[in-house]
């Protein structure tokens, strides 16, 4: 039973990094109806960015992942007005085409300014405890509850403030935002912004657990795109608990399979969940 509930915190852990990474891929789908390929990548950059800050020029945690979230923030409405701007009016195949050169330029950068090699993260919360006979780290119990606190603020931004309602409405009626004046640039590049932050957090939260290295960000866009097919694509409660299905269907799996079969539960997951919903959890009907 203590393995079960270790899992469990472990399911959550893992949901949680999903969670932020998803969230931000299916704010840009909302938007723009692209699928950023080179979203997992941004995820890259900002742990790198976090973990040099924090080694090369004596960060605070907290303060490393801030300033990496504003770095990220930057990158990302650089990469939506050089990539995806000027493919607006263009087949959506560009895009994509363009997504995929984003994502490998990334690596590349990467690789030539940080080399191939793995590097760690310093511990900052490697603290073991025991929570009711459960034994985690406290590392894991901080991503959970600053994933909490970022999906909280998140909500708040979107259904509290003028800029949050802009991309609501553009996500949902995109031609009756238009209608009313909505400025569809500055809602692409903000969008951009807010998505490349998230991921930023993600992977400052998540960095102590996992090694850094270049391609780290190829799986995860993977399982980010599961998410939000499982949740209904554009759906952010859908992306929500598409999230955390996935992570604790990934570390009970884990329990009872090979690790090295643990990444395939995601395609398993998908293949048994859109034959029951084909288009997903939370899918509008009709979609």
């Amino acid at each position: 039973m203590e393995l079960f509930f270790q899992q469990i915190i472990n399911g959550l852990t893992l949901g949680s990094i999903y969670c932020l990474v998803a969230l931000g891929l299916t704010l840009i789908y909302g938007i723009m109806r692209i699928p950023n390929f080179a979203h997992g990548h941004l995820y890259m950059i900002g742990a790198y960015c976090v973990l040099f800050l924090i080694t090369l020029y004596g960060f605070n945690y907290w303060a490393a992942i801030l300033v990496s979230m504003v770095i990220l923030a930057v990158l990302g409405v650089l990469m939506e007005r050089l990539v995806y701007h000027p493919m607006r009016n263009k087949p959506h195949i560009n895009s994509f085409i363009a997504a995929i050169g984003a994502l490998f330029f990334l690596e590349a950068i990467a690789q030539v300014m940080w080399g191939a090699e793995y590097r760690k993260m310093p511990e900052v919360f490697g603290k073991v405890v025991n929570i009711f006979g459960i034994m985690t780290t406290q590392q894991r119990l901080v991503v959970i509850f600053a994933a909490l606190a970022l999906m909280g603020l998140l909500h708040l931004f979107m259904k509290k403030t003028l800029v949050g309602s802009t991309i609501e409405a553009m996500a949902q009626d995109r031609e009756g935002a238009f209608l009313v004046g909505i400025d569809s640039n500055m809602v692409s590049m903000l969008t951009f912004g807010v998505a490349a932050a998230l991921a930023a957090a993600a992977a400052g939260l998540a960095g102590p657990l996992f090694l850094v290295f270049p391609s780290m960000g190829a799986l995860l866009i993977t399982k980010a795109f599961v998410i939000i097919v499982l949740g209904g694509m554009g759906s952010i409660p859908g992306a929500v608990v598409g999230a955390y299905i996935l992570g604790l269907s990934e570390s009970m799996g884990a329990t009872f399979f090979p690790a090295e079969y643990k990444d395939i539960v995601a395609f398993v997951l998908l293949v048994i969940i859109l034959s029951i919903r084909p288009n997903g959890l939370f899918a509008k009907e009709g979609a």
